[in-house]
């Protein structure tokens, strides 16, 4: 039996089809996710391979200071790889992404420590963030395109969470592995190149990812739209024609990602110089919770194809609010490891009101003309000036002796966030997504 997919697949493509495709913009969202977290899970392996410092908490500074900046590159990447998905295609602009991302992965595995090259060190290392960020970027906005343009109606919340199952899922890999190399190696051994085999494999897999996505399936909304001669698709120009969308997807944005980059990758950092947990016990902790928050992202995905988008973001807006510090505090005079586990758990299962959604959301507020960058570039300028800076932020506070003013940053963050959820429309409410009005077309604006 096949089921009628009004212009998110191919017209009479069964569900089948519809799950084989999702499957592998998935599975190439996983790799270039893998990518990018492998840099935090392993940044206290290398921090001192590459800066010319015996202080831990400096050299993680400069790390840590990398990692941001390799943020700065993500609205370049959504509007490069956004603009190139709208007017080339989806297919194309995946699997452009995935290339970058294996060239910057390749760098890290390659290059010299600063014992051996001196400044070059630091330097090459940055360069292979920016390109990376370049990567995900781009990935960001093409691939939530692409999964809400594939997806079954009805069941866009659902197959779109899995971008952040996947988003979660190459953590868990990096960690994942991590926990491998920890068992397989001795510390002095990874932190002098074991770290380097999580690169390696990094590059390996994003090349097999790129062979991968080249038998992917167009999206039938951006077939529909490259019928039609239209030299505004992807420009910047129609993209402003959107203001209210555009102020949306950063409203939106801004206390997800400040959320779930505390939870989600500073915490390792945190209970590690904070909690002073063991490192070992400090991977398998947030492991575990990062496994069980992939799992609930369908779930929350499911639910708001039932009840609608906003609830779970009110969830996430009022719970971040209000439990973001209690949470944070507790977490960091705790010497329990399965409390501390609860705790991080507790904050992903908030955050997910957020993440399993955010894709979706922003994806139905724009036309299919526009739909990758307008998802994109607001969302990586949001995501570069707050996600980025969250962990720096935090590194910094604390070697001022602040720390607890980071977590009521945070939540000040959500708090925003909140006030943009509370007065938002229900975007799931709207008709199909590639059949949903252009309100400018339509004489609306």
């Amino acid at each position: 039996m096949t089921t009628r997919i009004n212009g998110t697949g191919a017209a009479g493509v069964s569900e089948k089809r519809v799950i084989g495709n999702v499957l592998r913009g998935s599975i190439g969202n996983l790799v270039e996710w893998y990518d990018w977290y492998a840099y935090a899970a392993f940044t206290t392996y290398f921090a001192k391979s590459f800066f010319s410092t015996s202080d831990t908490t400096a050299a993680f500074l400069g790390t840590a200071a990398v990692f941001a900046v390799g943020f700065l590159m993500r609205p370049l990447g959504g509007w490069m790889l956004g603009r190139f998905a709208d007017r080339f295609g989806r297919r194309r602009a995946l699997v452009l992404s995935v290339t970058l991302m294996a060239g910057g992965s390749l760098l890290i595995a390659v290059t010299p420590g600063y014992q051996t090259i001196g400044i070059a060190a630091p330097i090459l290392l940055l360069v292979a963030r920016l390109i990376q960020g370049l990567s995900v970027g781009g990935e960001y906005s093409t691939s939530a395109t692409y999964l809400s343009e594939v997806a079954t109606p009805g069941k866009r919340g659902f197959y779109s969470s899995f971008q952040y199952v996947t988003l979660y899922g190459g953590q868990l890999l990096a960690l994942g592995l991590q926990l491998i190399l920890q068992a397989l190696l001795t510390e002095q051994q990874l932190t002098a190149w074991g770290w380097r085999i999580a690169f390696g494999v990094g590059t390996v897999a994003a090349l097999s990812v790129m062979w991968l996505r080249r038998g992917m399936d167009e999206s039938e909304s951006f077939t529909k739209e490259a019928g039609q001669a239209s030299g505004e698709r992807g420009t910047l120009r129609a993209l402003a024609k959107y203001p209210k969308e555009i102020a949306l997807v950063v409203g939106l944005t801004l206390g997800g990602t400040v959320a779930f980059y505390t939870f989600a990758t500073y915490s390792q950092k945190f209970l590690e110089n904070t909690a002073h947990i063991p490192r070992r016990t400090v991977t398998i902790i947030l492991f575990s919770a990062i496994l069980l928050a992939a799992i609930l992202q369908p779930i929350a995905g499911k639910l708001s194809d039932r009840i609608g988008r906003r609830p779970l973001l009110l969830f996430f807006g009022i719970a971040g609010t209000l439990l973001t510090v209690p949470i944070m505090t507790i977490m960091g005079s705790t010497r329990n490891p399965v409390g501390a586990f609860f705790l991080v758990l507790a904050g992903l299962v908030v955050v997910a009101g957020y993440t399993s959604i955010n894709a979706i959301v922003k994806a139905e507020l724009f036309p299919t003309k526009i739909r990758a960058i307008g998802v994109g570039l607001p969302y990586a300028l949001t995501v570069a000036i707050f996600g980025g800076t969250a962990e720096l932020i935090a590194q910094a506070l604390k070697s001022a002796g602040h720390e607890s003013v980071f977590f009521f940053y945070v939540a000040g963050c959500v708090l925003v966030s909140l006030v943009v959820y509370g007065t938002m429309r229900e975007t799931s409410k709207s008709s199909e997504l590639e059949e949903r009005p252009d309100p400018v077309a339509a004489g609306e604006r």
